[in-house]
């Protein structure tokens, strides 16, 4: 069954759909079969992966009940990587489940069908905490939150720590914060500390050693429809998400490991 992970951060510009994508990618580079479920109505994570939104169905027809999961699962350029699309229908949807009953459940449900699949299902959610971004937690099992390195990345940071814990408390106890990846790292400002000691408050023990740094080759990538992996394998920013994936997979294994060590 696979792990479920949302990436959330209700700020945007924090490189969250970035992180989505690239993750993703070297995941599914390393051989393990991956799907990202597209649930931002911009649809940049499946327009930055060559797919075009506009022609295609997704995530709004899954949430609306009109497709099942499997049959708007589209393949990418990468072996092992498949998305769910979205775009500028989805925004909708946040009106249409309104009503619905048990409305914050109904990606968790359209993904039970597909879950068994694949070893990683990751969620690209949209920078709010409305009623997508509460569907996309409670499908998940776990919560990884991009941050950018600049002071003003980190306003909001207590509010969506309030969300989880709300999700937590009433709707999906296992829900678990994973952790917080540093993004868009420039070594050169004086903030990154001041950044790097806030998350140290609210993620203690759970921040990844992996950042990733400001990047022009990262921001072009997703204007030819590419991960880094495939614009530019050798960048910096490239060898950042590699070695994100790295860890990834090393804190998997440790979580894995403990019912063990622990009978």
């Amino acid at each position: 069954m696979a792990h479920i992970v949302s990436v959330v951060n209700q700020k945007g510009g924090v490189g969250k759909t970035t992180t989505s994508m690239n993750l993703a990618a070297f995941l599914a580079d390393f051989g393990k079969k991956v799907l990202l479920v597209d649930l931002d109505p911009q649809g940049n994570a499946s327009s930055g992966l060559g797919l075009i939104p506009q022609e295609l169905e997704g995530i709004y027809e899954v949430l609306v009940g009109s497709r099942k999961a499997e049959e708007v699962i589209v393949p990418t350029a990468h072996p092992n990587l498949f998305v769910i699309p979205a775009n500028a229908d989805l925004a909708g949807s946040q009106v249409e489940l309104v009503n619905e009953f048990n409305r914050e459940r109904k990606l968790q449900q359209a993904l039970a069908s597909v879950r068994d699949n694949y070893d990683y299902v990751f969620v690209d959610n949209p920078p709010s905490l409305g009623i997508l971004t509460i569907n996309g937690l409670v499908a998940s099992d776990s919560v990884l939150v991009p941050v950018q390195a600049e002071y003003y990345a980190l306003e909001g940071l207590g509010q969506l720590l309030q969300t989880v814990t709300l999700v937590k408390d009433n709707i999906k106890p296992e829900l678990e914060v994973m952790g917080a990846v540093i993004t868009m790292f420039d070594p050169r400002t004086n903030l990154a500390n001041q950044v790097l000691q806030e998350l140290y408050k609210h993620f203690p023990g759970k921040i990844f050693r992996s950042v990733i740094p400001r990047s022009v080759r990262l921001a072009e990538a997703p204007s030819y429809g590419k991960s880094i992996i495939h614009y530019d394998p050798y960048s910096k920013a490239a060898k950042a998400y590699e070695r994100l994936a790295k860890e990834f997979l090393e804190r998997e294994k440790k979580d894995e490991d403990v019912p063990q060590n622990q009978a």
